[in-house]
């Protein structure tokens, strides 16, 4: 299971730095920031986004819990991309950019 963990870690990571995509997902600088929360604890840090629910994580130093966040938010996009397309399931739909003001 660990060598998974770091398979999806790298993938996700590879997204993050300047404007890259994936599916219809792209992040690029014309985006909304997220509020990332990271806690101290004594067994390092946990860490959460305050607008993407299911985005949390935990780390041993502050950056391996900013890696992972990273990865968690990506990873809970692409999960609720996916639920998205199950429940379209082949059915006509529209689909646009969303456009938030910043």
């Amino acid at each position: 299971m660990q060598e998974e963990e770091q398979r999806a870690r790298r993938f996700c990571l590879q997204l993050i730095p300047g404007v890259r995509r994936h599916g219809r997902f792209r992040i690029d600088s014309s985006m909304p920031e997220l509020t990332a929360v990271f806690q101290k604890v004594p067994s390092g840090y946990i860490a959460f986004v305050e607008e993407l629910p299911g985005a949390n994580t935990q780390g041993a130093t502050l950056e391996e819990a900013r890696a992972n966040l990273t990865e968690a938010v990506q990873l809970v996009l692409e999960a609720n991309r996916t639920l998205a397309e199950e429940t379209i399931g082949g059915k006509e739909v529209i689909r646009e950019p969303l456009r938030l003001p910043a």
